[in-house]
């Protein structure tokens, strides 16, 4: 069977892949169009399992509700450069990844890349293409769903994607521009501040003692008597819980009242108490070891 210049381009709006990739599969399937897309996915496959070992710690880290703010879902999905992060095609990938993690509740990264999505592919075939038609290494890296009264922050187009998750006895509450406005500030608040922890409480108490050690080995370095340094550290104590913990930093719009206090002010004026249970904040490429490769040398030795 032969095929036309009208196949190749058929078969480039398929599957995206270059004009001379397109006449050697279909030379190699003998003009036979589902062949040659399966020939094209077989090499992108190859294609995909050489490119796993290069550094994806690029990216987008978002976060996504459904309508009704009662499940949403943080997810980070890495690339290796910023430039694939702006690609309409993989931003659709995250998007895609993020509802069917908020539809269908998976355990893990393993179970979500198993999920069949609305057009009949799984969600790790859809990635395989991806990888195949961007032509980088992309991975699921991480993401974390919540259900209650939730509310999603993206910051800087998905450098650092924030999910928190509130309670309140009104079960209507998310519907409320106030609380709307608050749970968003919750939310920035969380992005721009980084808190490791919700409460005191949540901090692991040999965190505490470990800080305790450090503050009181500043202050002795710093000439004062042992024994004052202690009194020293219980103030320095309350400074670092101010730092770590979400309800007891300053807010960041009005840093004169802390989060609990906000937190009480909203509860106040919509006449229901508020508690925030849970945050998650995704920061792209956060831990991981960046190659610092010239992008120019590596494209030179890819042409030679």
């Amino acid at each position: 069977m032969s095929f036309t210049a009208k196949d190749v381009k058929e078969l480039r709006e398929k599957t995206g892949c270059g004009m001379m990739d397109c006449k050697k599969a279909l030379a190699s399937s003998g003009g036979d169009m589902a062949a040659a897309i399966d020939f094209l996915r077989e090499k992108g496959l190859a294609a995909a399992n050489k490119k796993s070992s290069r550094v994806a710690a690029e990216g987008l880290a978002m976060a996504y509700t459904n309508d009704e703010a009662t499940v949403g879902a943080a997810i980070e999905v890495n690339s290796e450069t910023d430039f694939v992060a702006k690609n309409s095609d993989f931003q659709s990938f995250v998007k895609l990844c993020g509802e069917n993690v908020i539809k269908e509740n998976p355990s893990s990264v393993e179970q979500l890349l198993k999920l069949k999505t609305e057009e009949g592919k799984t969600v790790e075939n859809i990635l395989q293409e991806k990888i195949l038609t961007i032509g980088e290494n992309i991975k699921i890296r991480r993401f974390k769903r919540f259900e209650g009264i939730v509310s999603g922050y993206v910051h800087a187009g998905g450098k650092i994607g924030v999910l928190v998750k509130f309670e309140s006895e009104n079960k209507d509450i998310a519907k409320n521009e106030t609380f709307r406005n608050f749970s968003k500030d919750i939310a920035m608040q969380v992005a721009a501040a980084n808190p490791l922890y919700l409460n005191i409480s949540d901090v692991p108490d040999d965190v505490i003692k470990h800080e305790r050690k450090i503050l009181k080995e500043q202050i002795v370095n710093d000439g004062k008597p042992e024994n004052i340094a202690e009194k020293i550290v219980e103030g320095r104590i309350g400074k670092y819980f101010k730092e770590v913990c979400l309800i007891e930093q300053p807010f960041v719009k009005e840093p004169s009242c802390s989060i609990k206090g906000y937190i009480e002010k909203v509860s106040k004026e919509l006449g229901s108490d508020i508690k925030i249970v849970s945050f998650v904040r995704f920061e792209r490429g956060e831990g991981i070891d960046k190659k610092e490769d010239n992008f120019a040398n590596e494209v030179a030795e890819m042409i030679k």
